[in-house]
């Protein structure tokens, strides 16, 4: 028959249990460096916890997006850029074409480097980022136009689709980051083309059509304004980008000093519990083996 402990024993159980617990927690929190490991550490706490992670990580994951975003943004601002260069030089190539003093042979050579001009605007229109065609719309893995100066339409019919692609900003608001190569090149309003615009010149100082050149300038000029509204269309994206990314890196800094004032031990307090837990386990065990025990022979002496 096995008897039950007295109560002194269970008590002194009990409290060197409660003690070794306190010590043992005081441990993992020192090499751990979280005051809270499990549930029951701090069950009041866990949904506040749980949430801040998730906000964290949802942070984090647009932060990444918008940094896709931003080497993208960043290159069709560039190229565009580029784009309004080269008609402002076809301009510049078109107003020597226009006066009454150009030869045919002086307006052949200038029709040819327009020609070169259409060639690179068609080459920008198809620009790639990470194997994507930026200018392409939805179908990204497909150029937006070709070039061939042979053909009545040398840039030929858009091949991409339209741009619904939006990028979300981290504090909740929705963007647009592109537009397509037809929105910007290939307008259906004359005063808007790019291609046909400049094209309409190449073709006029071809053929030394001196009538045809003066009518095809004015599409140009307003194309070029048209154009470099297009140019700033990225512009406000890189800014709207920027500014998603620095919302989104503070926004990171203020949730992880959340989620550390919540599981983030105090090394100097974990340090004293784990000290005053030996102590007091020490002192116990000692106290314990100092007490008199009595044994059979006691009572046949």
């Amino acid at each position: 028959m096995i008897n039950r402990l007295d109560s002194s024993s269970e008590q002194f159980l009990n409290a060197l249990s409660g003690t070794q617990r306190r010590l043992n927690r005081a441990q993992l929190e020192l090499t751990s460096g979280k005051r809270v490991n499990t549930v029951s550490d701090d069950p009041d706490q866990i949904s506040s916890l749980l949430q801040a992670r998730a906000d964290l990580e949802n942070s984090l994951q647009t932060k990444t997006d918008l940094g896709r975003v931003k080497t993208e943004v960043d290159t069709a601002e560039s190229v565009m850029a580029t784009a309004v260069s080269l008609v402002e030089h076809a301009r510049v190539l078109a107003a020597q074409g226009a006066t009454s003093t150009a030869t045919p042979a002086a307006r052949k050579n200038l029709a040819d480097q327009l020609g070169d001009v259409l060639k690179q605007l068609v080459s920008i229109s198809n620009t790639t980022v990470e194997g994507r065609n930026i200018f392409s719309g939805n179908s990204d893995q497909s150029a937006a136009y070709s070039i061939d100066l042979t053909q009545p339409v040398p840039t030929g019919t858009y091949l991409g689709t339209v741009a619904t692609r939006e990028v979300r900003h981290p504090n909740g608001s929705q963007f647009a980051v592109s537009k397509t190569a037809q929105e910007i090149f290939d307008s259906p309003n004359p005063g808007e083309n790019i291609f046909t615009s400049i094209n309409a010149i190449r073709v006029a100082l071809e053929s030394n059509d001196q009538a045809g050149i003066n009518a095809a300038l004015p599409n140009l000029d307003t194309a070029s304004i048209f154009l470099n509204q297009q140019h700033a269309f990225y512009g406000s994206v890189q800014n709207q980008v920027t500014d998603g990314i620095t919302y989104a890196s503070k926004n990171q800094i203020r949730i992880e000093a959340k989620i550390s004032s919540i599981e983030d031990a105090d090394a100097t307090a974990a340090a004293l519990e784990l000290n005053q837990s030996i102590l007091q386990q020490n002192a116990a065990l000692q106290s314990r083996g100092k007490l008199p025990r009595t044994s059979l022979f006691d009572y046949l002496g």
